[in-house]
């Protein structure tokens, strides 16, 4: 079983969540969770994980390691416009680990330095010859005026943008040290209000987090490959769609409206409209002539 049909799966069989527990306001199939607290402030919920020989090398240094665990779940924060709050954190080591205390040390640092410092946690020891492997739980609140900006609001002639550059996050090493558009993501919620429409983090590459986009939204999402921007070092938008890891913010605004947001935008990356929504289903993407399903673009683990 593939991980887009697993998680199928686990979207199904928790479809009754809010109904039947009326704190949950979102369960699985988004980037983060969102519940509501006895006093009424919503609280968003993220864990992420990574395991060594999938998401980081034998070779990688420990502060690398210890800053894409944090920053990958808080990237799901700032996915739906959030601000990362507090952390918890696990680890299951390899046996005789000598690098624990470092490894800690740097989790505990780069917590901190996202603004969700480590509130408590989880140890435990592998097996002969198991992988490290760290999973990483990050709340959140978020945006005061504009509430979670969820996956599932895209429509019909809304502009898809997406900040920064895509492609060769893995050969480059740029998955190690990404920074979550924390701030790039609030200032489009404070900016754009309810005409922020949908929003997702491209961790599984650009094709496949537009098709998860436009499968929630209920839409057809079209990029124009010319129009999108990507790191000198990547080789086409195809492979960039397939590369994933980029960790950039990828949402559809109402149409027209991104010009105020772009009249003050203040952050030294560039954001780039690079399709539109339409009514229908799927992911299409223009590419020299040629348009190809793009929802498959990317990693399924």
């Amino acid at each position: 079983m593939r991980e887009s049909q697993l998680h199928e799966h686990i979207f199904a069989a928790a479809a009754d969540l809010s109904g039947v527990f009326p704190h949950v306001l979102l369960g699985p199939g988004d980037d983060c969770a969102v519940v509501r607290t006895p006093s009424g402030d919503q609280v968003l919920l993220k864990v992420d994980q990574v395991v060594e020989g999938r998401h980081f090398t034998a070779q990688t240094p420990v502060d690398l390691i210890a800053r894409k665990a944090i920053a990958r779940a808080v990237s799901d924060i700032a996915a739906m416009a959030g601000e990362p709050r507090w952390g918890l954190a696990s680890a299951v080591l390899p046996p005789a680990e000598a690098r624990a205390e470092d490894l800690c040390d740097r989790l505990s640092f780069w917590a901190r330095r996202f603004n969700c410092p480590l509130v408590g946690g989880d140890l435990a020891t592998g097996m002969p010859g198991s992988p490290l492997s760290l999973s990483i739980t990050v709340g959140g609140v978020p945006s005061p005026g504009r509430g979670p900006v969820t996956r599932d609001g895209a429509r019909d002639e809304d502009e898809l943008w997406v900040t920064g550059r895509i492609g060769s996050s893995l050969p480059s090493g740029r998955h190690l040290s990404f920074e979550p558009r924390i701030a790039e993501a609030r200032f489009l919620a404070d900016t754009l209000a309810g005409d922020l429409h949908a929003m997702i983090d491209i961790s599984d590459g650009l094709g496949r987090d537009a098709g998860r986009l436009a499968a929630r939204s209920r839409a057809r999402i079209v990029i124009d490959a010319d129009l999108v921007p990507l790191h000198t070092d990547a080789p086409d938008v195809l492979q960039a769609c397939r590369d994933g890891e980029d960790y950039e913010l990828l949402f559809a605004a109402a149409p027209g409206t991104m010009a105020r947001a772009m009249a003050g935008w203040r952050f030294d990356i560039p954001c780039t409209r690079i399709g539109r929504v339409e009514s229908g289903t799927g992911c299409l993407l223009r590419f020299r002539g040629q348009a190809i399903e793009a929802a498959g673009l990317g990693w399924d683990h």
